[in-house]
């Protein structure tokens, strides 16, 4: 059984459906168009079991499609949010209130709408109950973690088996799948540093105590610290992404740096090695030039671990499908993030990428994800639903009764 015949027939609806919310982008948690352009697209499902509720702290949806066999719990996901972008693509969609979709949630959103359609048509062999979780705050708001804070994975009145989701990519080849197991995408953290003295008069730096050198020197520090502290097989990377004094003229030595530090790993044993030996080295430094010093670690995403078993399945299914030439194995993960990895956390299951890269842009010229010229194929919104369906069907098979598959 496979859903690409009926997937063909949705994509009309979906790229529309994909452009109306390209065009009307949000930014953060609170997405009250979006959440309502998504809302009457899944009403009509509810006549086919659709359970449809929102979030209270954040726009998200959670619909609950209970097969009319039993079986366990899969989880499907699309996040929700916008970048604080100025689109500048020339599309006759494109975005004018200054943020924009440049990440692809929304084909994201449409994708799943149209997975829910194809489920929800195929009930009656549905031998499980899906969960589709549609996500805000995916661009650093860690909405994945508050709609589990908020009940997501118990929506269907027990913890889902597998979790599954697709995220398009708009530099990759048109129509490759891409994943791994094992680790998939980095952790991202946060570290604030303030770096104090006593500033001064620019002609007289000996009667000062002057935090500008002390923070050169930390930023110097930082970029030996991952060469020499951190295994070169299990990387991290460490970037100072800001540093701003409070020096009110030229004349004027400051006595207050801020600086912001993005911090990257791949497992638990380097971020914990990264977080307790960071802040000494820092400190340290800035007691050396007599400066005292604040540090502040802010926690983000985790590492987005792909389960090894449940991901070489979905790649061996994606090749019977698809060919070996459409499926990409990664030797190495991805040093981005996704608060996808919060699902992953507590329930085993895949991330996969597909390439949306319109075949009329060359891969040397094609636009970065996060860009304000970012396009992407919308045509493939027909292969992204089916896959999706597909993945959450085969999945209700492998954890399920034996029935499953013959109702299918």
């Amino acid at each position: 059984m496979t859903f690409d015949g009926a997937a063909s027939a949705l994509l009309d609806d979906l790229v529309d459906l994909r452009r109306r919310l390209h065009a009307d982008p949000e930014i953060g948690l609170d997405l009250p168009r979006t959440q309502s352009a998504l809302l009457a697209e899944l009403a009509p499902l509810e006549a086919l079991g659709l359970e449809l509720s929102t979030g209270t702290g954040l726009s998200s949806i959670t619909a609950v499609l209970r097969g009319a066999l039993p079986g366990p719990v899969v989880l499907l996901r699309a996040d929700m949010d916008a970048l604080p972008v100025v689109e500048t693509t020339g599309l006759d969609f494109a975005s004018s209130n200054g943020a924009m979709h440049a990440c692809g949630h929304d084909l994201h959103m449409a994708g799943l709408v149209g997975a829910a359609r194809l489920l929800a048509a195929r009930r009656a062999g549905l031998a499980g109950t899906i969960v589709l979780m549609f996500q805000p705050g995916e661009e650093g708001f860690a909405g994945g973690r508050l709609m589990i804070e908020e009940g997501v994975l118990d929506a269907a009145g027990e913890r889902p088996v597998a979790a599954f989701a697709m995220h398009v990519d708009c530099s990759t080849d048109n129509g490759l799948f891409v994943s791994r197991p094992g680790p998939m995408m980095a952790s991202a953290s946060g570290l604030r540093i303030v770096v104090s003295g006593t500033g001064g008069h620019a002609a007289f730096p000996h009667l000062a105590t002057d935090p500008i050198p002390a923070s050169a020197a930390i930023v110097q520090a930082l970029q030996t610290f991952v060469a020499r502290r951190v295994p070169a097989a299990d990387p991290a990377i460490v970037s100072v992404t800001s540093i701003v004094s409070d020096r009110g003229a030229p004349n004027v030595l400051a006595s207050r740096v801020e600086l912001l530090v993005n911090i990257r790993t791949l497992s638990r044993e380097t971020f914990a090695l990264v977080r307790s030996s960071i802040g000494e080295l820092v400190t340290g430094i800035a007691e050396a030039h007599g400066c005292t010093i604040e540090t502040e670690f802010i926690d983000s995403y985790p590492v987005t671990h792909n389960d090894p078993t449940e991901t070489n399945r979905v790649l061996d299914r994606l090749v019977s499908l698809h060919g070996d030439d459409r499926v990409l194995r990664l030797a190495a993960p991805s040093m981005a993030s996704e608060d996808f990895a919060y699902v992953l956390d507590e329930v085993p299951g895949t991330l996969l990428f597909l390439g949306t890269r319109p075949r009329d842009i060359p891969a040397a010229g094609a636009p970065s994800m996060h860009s304000e010229l970012a396009v992407f194929d919308d045509s493939l919104l027909g292969l992204h639903a089916e896959t999706l369906a597909d993945l959450a069907w085969r999945a209700l098979e492998r954890h399920g009764p034996d029935r499953a598959g013959e109702a299918a």
